[in-house]
């Protein structure tokens, strides 16, 4: 994107739905599970080009308005919490054998984003963005206290979110309960998710981003105490519903405090290393979520989640004091 902007960026990453779409699609129709596998991978990196959105809005917004910009990009991710699922049920029968239809929709959502963004216009790059001469190196911007509490939240964060999630179905279809059930829980999890970024850029104005990012937090470990006390339905959607607003407080916050982290021409590196960490993490999540619920069981997942939780508190209340790009210390900067 550095290289070519925004739009087509965003347009490749589109174009990657369609592709992991169709590639799912005729996994399912031939009954291959490796090809379902690089459907999905395909669909990841859709998912990866999507992520930039928030910092799209950021970089065209005013330093005052940045936090709001993020929240408002977030928070289109509302949607999802309805037409997701909706269409999840809707056309998993569609089509032989079941969620063949669910996955053949897919290309058309991508060929949709894609009309839209052939109007996406975005200002210009300037050149010291282009340019990375005056950048410094990408370990050094890491290292700096800014960057790490920012990265920690929304690595924490994701992660949880992610173990919970993805740990969540299988949890429910472990104590049978019906897939409408499933369904509606993560509904209700994905509108957590979406719905505060119509306000959560207003919070962190208000307290400032590690404020919000300990409020994220709290909610999430309520979130674990819910599930940890029964496998009902109901304790299911408080834990998810909580877990999706902790998410979003998190995750915002934490965005919004990175782009104090760097210089103009040191933009795209340190977008890039921030997103390979924060959603690094959710891979690893991801995967270990089935196998923590398989051989551990659902308690072993929730208490992995409380111990990344925890860890994420620690360091939201690490205060060293580290330039920054502009001159200001680091952390004290960012409040």
């Amino acid at each position: 994107m550095r290289r070519v902007g925004r739009r087509l960026g965003f347009i490749v990453g589109a174009g990657c739905a369609i592709a992991g779409g169709l590639v799912a699609a005729s996994a399912l129709w031939i009954g291959s599970f490796g090809l379902l596998a690089a459907g999905s991978a395909l669909l990841g990196c859709s998912a990866g080009f999507a992520q930039q959105y928030r910092f799209a809005a950021a970089e065209t917004s005013t330093t005052e308005f940045r936090s709001r910009a993020i929240s408002f990009v977030v928070a289109g991710g509302l949607v999802a919490g309805f037409v997701g699922p909706l269409l999840a049920k809707g056309t998993k029968d569609l089509l032989a054998p079941e969620y063949l239809g669910a996955y053949a929709c897919v290309p058309v959502l991508g060929a949709l984003s894609i009309g839209l963004l052939l109007g996406l216009r975005m200002p210009t790059l300037k050149a010291e963005v282009r340019s990375e001469g005056k950048a410094r190196p990408i370990g050094r911007i890491v290292r700096q206290p800014i960057f790490l509490v920012a990265v920690v939240a929304q690595m924490m964060a994701q992660g949880v979110m992610n173990l919970l999630m993805t740990g969540t179905p299988l949890a429910m279809m472990a104590h049978h309960h019906a897939f409408a059930d499933t369904a509606f829980v993560i509904q209700w999890h994905v509108v957590g998710m979406f719905l505060p970024g119509f306000f959560t850029g207003t919070l962190v104005q208000r307290w400032g981003e590690r404020t919000v990012i300990v409020l994220g937090i709290v909610l999430n470990l309520l979130a674990v105490v819910a599930a940890a006390l029964d496998v009902g339905v109901n304790n299911f959607w408080i834990a998810m519903t909580l877990n999706g607003i902790g998410w979003n407080f998190m995750f915002v916050a934490g965005s919004t405090l990175v782009t104090k982290a760097y210089a103009p021409a040191e933009r795209a590196r340190t977008q890039a290393a921030n997103d390979f960490l924060v959603f690094g993490t959710a891979a690893v999540t991801s995967l270990s979520s089935g196998q923590l619920l398989h051989h551990r069981g659902w308690q072993v997942v929730l208490a992995t989640a409380a111990v990344m939780l925890l860890a994420a508190l620690a360091g939201s209340f690490w205060r060293p004091r580290a330039a920054s790009p502009t001159g200001r210390s680091g952390l004290a900067a960012a409040e």
